[in-house]
């Protein structure tokens, strides 16, 4: 007869075959890494690996997991959790994201029947189970809503659970299909999940709530400055940012804006405003670069290359990001803690430190993460000035306004908007003493200036932003503009329509709103379920109230802008309303721990919990494998065949597309295009190729093939050669 032995083991008759299940379960988990790390399989042709790796990894884990519960009251709860685990793994698997450039979708329910049939096997296996463990209990679950919701409250629940389950296609039927798919897949998982925690033991449940309590409800007293979960939260978020920077974006700048920031923030750090024009400039044409006359410079807004190239005056500017992410972790939690509570902050900064979409958008050389701190800064400030701090808030308040501005002028406007509009009525209404706003106002002035007098002197008008300039030079009056109508755009292919329309704009809210829901936590259930429950379900405070205000600007500003910022990290466009989600989903749950009452809200936390790990587990790496490791073919290989064939004082022509072939390549060229260095030229076409090898007549040449051309990596296709060679054979090898 089995007993509960020591530490809450069972013991007794069953323990021989009990160890033994153990042992199974981890051999089974060795012999699955083995597999996944030896099978060619899970690697493309270049030995890289695929997010296919995934898949054996995550049943690994779950196979290490039931072996450590299996002899142990939680061998119940963990046969869930690793059900839901591989469901969500399964799920990932489905998927067409991948390097291009696209978002993702589910494919066809005819291919993945034709090429991973035992993928649906699967679904329709849990499916039965999660069926078969509601028996009886369904009865519960409908009376416990009706004592809770209203009606109305559940169809709004449910509409943003399942209408954000997938995104809009070009065919409606398509579209409608992914969404009756996806949402199922969802819905499964939340029923998984939810027999998760209805499994745990019960004499559990009160050592259990005790140590929730200590992780969750901090005493009052302790400061987020002395508070281990806040501190360790954000030293988590910059070291798996950093990791994920080094080893799945390579320290590589991936997408346009980021190769334009990268030299731009390079000839800042040498203290110079703009580069002279290339020899010739068809041979160094980048994307986000604008020559005029003979100034050669990046036109996109000043403020975070200036803050990049910090970094990059220290070498390390990939680092930049991960430690901007880690103090906006840390200014979260101080923020959140005034407008709320500590325990609150608290959980907040915890689901932080698993949001996918706040530690992946750490790991790139982008603008949103700088562009937050920002507005956490706007915030900090305010409520400074509010507790009596008048002049030191509103100086903090306007500073980083304008700041914003200079970063994400867009931003800067929103938070500026907000901002002024928060300090004036609590200025009137006697709230904040009037130095405040008069701080806040000079800040912002004064940062604001900045803005006019860079605009000045590469514009020639104050109020003339080079970006605009820029896209109505190469794309066309009012291209970039807001507004609607048919000028605006730049004809990328990802965007739904010519020109902007309402229709435009409702379909990159869709865009964005899914975003979302798989980024912002990385959950097989969505990660809007609780965001909902409580918009619709909640009682709002004040701080609410701001949270929703902030949203409702973003979502507004950018509505009549033609573009929804592609699927690259997410809803980009939307990343200042991270912190307002993450808040609303701890409401969310604080609120089914009021309606489940203190033991079942203790599980209600526990399944929360086990989503967040799942998600460590499985999105995380499937997400930096399958997607940003070589995203959109951009590859440092350049770097290392400068090191491999010492190219040294060479020039280097670069066959390919601009973007990805060119611009790989054209980050690691020198500031000075005469220095003693390799310099790597577009080898457009035959002219450009004979004019450019005129130019650099003393120098050998290099000839690089890149993705596009080579379907792999970059190649060197000859070399070096003579320029003579090079210009009577038409740079023919």
């Amino acid at each position: 007869m089995a007993r509960l032995g020591r530490g809450g083991r069972i013991t007794g008759s069953g323990d021989l075959a009990s160890e033994l299940m153990r042992v199974l379960f981890w051999i089974g988990s060795a012999l699955l890494a083995a597999w996944a790390l030896l099978d060619p399989r899970f690697r493309n042709a270049e030995g890289i690996p695929t997010g296919a790796i995934c898949l054996p990894f995550s049943l690994a884990a779950a196979g290490v997991v039931l072996g450590l519960a299996w002899r142990t009251p939680w061998r119940k709860s963990v046969l869930w959790f690793a059900l839901a685990l591989t469901g969500q793994a399964v799920g990932l698997q489905m998927i067409d994201a991948g390097t291009r450039l696209h978002y993702q979708h589910y494919r066809a329910i005819t291919w993945i029947l034709a090429y991973q049939p035992w993928h649906l096997l699967f679904v329709f296996v849990q499916t039965i189970v999660v069926a078969l463990g509601f028996r009886g209990r369904c009865a519960a679950v409908r009376h416990w809503l009706r004592d809770h919701f209203r009606w109305w409250q559940l169809a709004g629940i449910a509409a943003v659970f399942w209408l954000t389950a997938a995104t809009v296609s070009e065919q409606v039927r398509r579209y409608v299909v992914e969404l009756i798919f996806a949402g199922f897949l969802q819905a499964v998982s939340l029923g998984n999940v939810v027999l998760l925690g209805w499994s745990i033991p019960e004499h559990q449940l009160s050592a259990m709530r005790e140590r929730l309590s200590r992780w969750l409800d901090p005493p009052a007293s302790v400061s987020p400055i002395r508070d281990p979960v806040v501190l360790g939260a954000a030293v988590w978020v910059t070291l798996v940012a950093a990791f994920l920077s080094v080893v799945s974006y390579e320290r590589h700048p991936h997408i346009p804006d980021e190769v334009a920031y990268v030299i731009q923030a390079r000839y800042f750090s040498e203290g110079r405003l703009t580069l002279p024009a290339p020899p010739v400039p068809e041979a160094f044409d980048v994307d986000l670069m604008d020559l005029d006359g003979g100034r050669w410079f990046s036109p996109v807004p000043p403020g975070w290359p200036a803050i990049l190239a910090v970094g990059m005056a220290l070498g390390v500017p990939w680092l930049v990001n991960p430690l901007v992410a880690g103090l906006n972790t840390f200014l979260a939690a101080v923020v959140i803690r005034k407008l709320y509570d500590p325990g609150l902050a608290r959980r907040c900064v915890l689901l932080l430190a698993a949001s996918p979409w706040h530690v992946l958008m750490g790991m790139n050389l982008m603008t949103h993460t700088a562009a937050l701190t920002c507005a956490l800064a706007v915030a900090l400030g305010m409520l400074w000035a509010q507790q009596g701090a008048a002049v030191r808030g509103g100086l903090l308040s306007g500073t980083a306004t304008g700041l914003a501005a200079l970063i994400r002028p867009l931003e800067g406007f929103t938070l500026g908007v907000l901002g002024g509009t928060w300090i004036l009525v609590k200025t009137i209404r006697q709230a904040v003493r009037l130095p405040a706003l008069v701080a806040y106002a000079a800040a912002g002035l004064l940062a604001g200036g900045a803005t006019l007098y860079y605009n000045q002197l590469l514009t020639g008008d104050p109020l003339k932003f080079p970006i605009m300039a820029y896209t109505d030079k190469r794309y066309g009056l009012n291209s970039n503009a807001l507004g609607f109508g048919p000028d605006r755009g730049l004809g990328w292919p990802i965007d739904p329509n010519p020109g902007h329309s309402p229709l435009d704009a409702l379909i990159n809210a869709n865009l964005n709103t899914f975003s979302i829901n798989i980024e912002l936590f990385g959950w097989s259930t969505g990660s809007l379920l609780l965001v909902a429950v409580f918009l619709f379900a909640g009682r709002f405070r004040s701080g609410d109230w701001w949270m929703l205000a902030l949203c409702t600007a973003i979502f507004t500003v950018h509505f009549f802008y033609y573009f929804s910022g592609g699927p690259d990290f997410g809803a980009r466009y939307w990343f200042l309303m991270l912190i307002p989600c993450v808040v609303c989903a701890v409401r969310g749950l604080d609120l089914l721990w009021q309606g489940l009452g203190p033991r079942n809200g203790a599980r209600a936390t526990a399944a929360t919990g086990a989503l967040a790990l799942m998600a460590l587990v499985n999105y995380f790496p499937w997400r930096a494998v399958d997607k940003y490791h070589h995203y959109q073919a951009m590859r440092p290989d350049v770097r290392c065949l400068s090191e491999k064939y010492n190219f040294s004082r060479s020039l280097v022509l670069v066959r390919g597309d601009r973007h990805p072939d060119y611009a790989s390549a054209a980050v690691y060229n020198p500031l000075d295009l005469r220095a003693a260095a390799p310099v790597y030229a577009w080898d457009r076409s035959a002219e450009v190729r004979r004019r450019v090898v005129e130019a650099y007549r003393d120098r050998p040449v290099w000839i690089v093939e890149g993705p596009t051309l080579t379907g792999e990596g970059f190649r060197v296709k000859a070399g070096p050669l003579q320029a003579t060679d090079v210009l009577a054979t038409d740079g023919t090898p």
